[in-house]
């Protein structure tokens, strides 16, 4: 993609109105434009970004058996009513229209995903079954605040599984979906720490993966003897590790990427999902929800990966590999290397603006690809390329013709 023909503007200007680390790069480098509170569009770079995490998301959800869907953003009141949440949400959005009838906007999708598996599951042997949906999300937060790390609108993956015994969705809670998400953001560069929190009416414990970043909105406190973490709202001086019986902790700010939740009977029960066991009597059908908040993850990798002059983006997950820089009277030879990366399916940003040196050097860092490569009269008379990791202040001289070992295609 050539930079001047590209959706993209940067800005030496921080928004005013959110001191976030996140809102402020990723609106400077032109990745996402504040629409209103809490509600952001995503421009093309932003776009690109958030679809390789999705689809990191999607590998590891289809690796545990999940089978994607799309279900609806508008719900039926009354499927909000018959597992009461219609009124004991705070943060539903509730949708009037013109004829008289009432809407939810989904904040998340128990209420329509365990209808929708009545005519699926009637016996024991259409079980197990896992489903999931990444979409966009609506929540009528108080103050949405930190750029994507608290939005009203908001993109997340939530798979949801479905058992005939609690034993059933024990074994796919531990053996299944815990280690998904473990390599779900260790192929992102994140070490997530699996959290207990509460389990409200579900059960003893939930759990969440929390990343540590310098201005967390939550507070945790790790196991330093395994690692395992409990937030701070269940947590009591001198309690001990329900995974090794330590009772020595580490006090931490961290930000929370995803959740996973046994929810047992509770949405089966709702909607009369029932199924037929061995012997042929009819049994409530035992339900998890596992969920990663895609957009705010966006959000934390910022928040983690960057200095003082921008984003450093993990290749997994950068918006291109390369941003190659055309310097001053190597305008033509840059675009015959262009072409060549392209022809070898290399992802490339190609800065070919009228602009100084200065200001395309400048905007590599704001925007924070993995490798930046810089052509440029001097490095023409020597045959070669000045190749730069976003990462690393050192550059390297590399030969056109050794182009290819540095990026394979």
């Amino acid at each position: 993609m050539k930079q001047s023909q590209y959706f993209l503007k940067t800005s030496k200007t921080a928004p005013s109105d959110d001191v976030s680390v996140n809102a402020k790069l990723l609106e400077q480098g032109g990745f996402v434009q504040k629409a209103m509170a809490g509600v952001y569009t995503f421009l093309p770079l932003g776009w690109r970004v958030l679809n390789k995490i999705e689809n990191i998301v999607r590998e590891e959800m289809d690796n545990i058996g999940g089978q994607e869907m799309l279900m609806p953003a508008l719900q039926p009141k009354d499927n909000w009513l018959a597992t009461g949440r219609w009124a004991g949400l705070d943060v539903l959005f509730k949708v009037k229209s013109q004829h008289g009838n009432e809407y939810a906007l989904g904040p998340t999708h128990e209420e329509i995903v365990t209808p929708a598996s009545l005519p699926i599951i009637s016996s024991y042997k259409d079980l197990p079954l896992a489903v999931y949906q990444i979409q966009t999300k609506f929540r009528d937060e108080p103050r949405a605040k930190s750029g994507l790390l608290r939005g009203r609108e908001f993109r997340m993956k939530d798979l949801y599984s479905f058992h005939a015994t609690e034993e059933d969705l024990q074994n796919y809670y531990d053996k299944a979906a815990i280690p998904a998400y473990q390599k779900t953001y260790k192929r992102m560069g994140l070490d997530a720490i699996l959290t207990e929190a509460s389990g409200g009416t579900f059960s003893k414990f939930s759990h969440e993966y929390q990343v540590e970043i310098e201005n967390g909105e939550d507070t945790i406190y790790v196991c330093g003897k395994c690692g395992l973490a409990k937030n701070k709202e269940i947590f009591e001086q001198g309690v001990k590790c329900t995974a090794c019986g330590s009772a020595s902790w580490r006090e931490t700010t961290a930000s929370e990427v995803g959740n996973i939740f046994q929810l047992k009977t509770k949405y089966s029960k709702a909607f009369n999902l029932a199924y037929t066991d061995r012997e042929g009597l009819k049994k409530d059908v035992i339900m998890g929800c596992y969920g990663i908040g895609t957009s705010r993850l966006m959000g934390v990798i910022v928040e983690k990966f960057h200095d003082d002059k921008g984003i450093i983006w993990p290749e997994s997950v950068a918006p291109f590999k390369i941003h190659l820089l055309a310097l001053k009277g190597a305008e033509k030879q840059v675009e015959e290397i262009y072409q060549a990366l392209l022809k070898r399916q290399i992802e490339v940003l190609y800065d070919d603006r009228e602009v100084s040196a200065g200001k395309k050097f400048a905007d590599a860092d704001l925007i924070g690809i993995p490798y930046r490569a810089v052509v440029s009269e001097k490095t023409l008379a020597q045959e070669s390329i000045e190749v730069k990791k976003r990462s690393s202040d050192k550059s390297e001289l590399v030969k056109m013709d050794k182009l290819a070992e540095v990026f394979p295609g």
